[in-house]
């Protein structure tokens, strides 16, 4: 898939699930979609020469495997950890986000021809459910639609936010 698809795909997948931990979901899940699919794509693919002397290029199982994914995605949420414990918080739910970066990627690459590695009899093999190419309008338009849709079902749930406050009406006793 193209890299604005994973961009839009992961972001809708991380805003729908941290609308329900904090209001600021939309700006935090765009940082961690973007930097953690341009880690994975920047440093799992590689220029390939053929023998005509044409440039391709292809991924390698260095990020292109579940696992290995799952640690390249969770990189772009380290500094904001960092941040939440400076001012004495724990947000778990970023944990959950940055382990979601990776395997989101894949899902989509799973659908290319290249597919994503897996080990078996210990050799990488590739792996793919679908054999679209990454630039198939078809396959980007419906990733990039699914992902769409899940941004616009975060922003609907996040009105709890602003209803948080309940106003009583008390007895003063002045």
């Amino acid at each position: 898939m193209r890299l604005v698809t994973h961009y839009v795909f992961t972001m809708g997948l991380l805003s729908l699930i941290m609308s329900m931990f904090t209001p600021y979901y939309l700006v935090l899940s765009g940082v961690v979609a973007i930097a953690g699919n341009l880690i994975i794509d920047g440093l799992g693919h590689k220029e390939v020469q053929t023998r005509r002397g044409i440039t391709i290029p292809t991924r390698t199982p260095l990020t292109h495997t579940y696992p290995r994914s799952v640690v390249w995605g969770f990189l772009p949420v380290i500094p904001f950890l960092a941040f939440g414990f400076m001012y004495g918080d724990f947000p778990w739910w970023l944990l959950l986000a940055g382990v979601l970066v990776g395997p989101s990627h894949m899902f989509l690459d799973m659908f290319t021809e290249a597919g994503v590695y897996v080990r078996r009899r210990g050799k990488w093999r590739r792996y793919a459910l679908a054999h679209f190419r990454y630039n198939n309008p078809l396959a980007n338009g419906v990733a990039i639609l699914l992902g769409f849709l899940m941004l616009v079902l975060s922003l609907h749930g996040s009105y709890h936010y602003y209803h948080h406050y309940e106003y009583h009406d008390y007895d003063w006793p002045f």
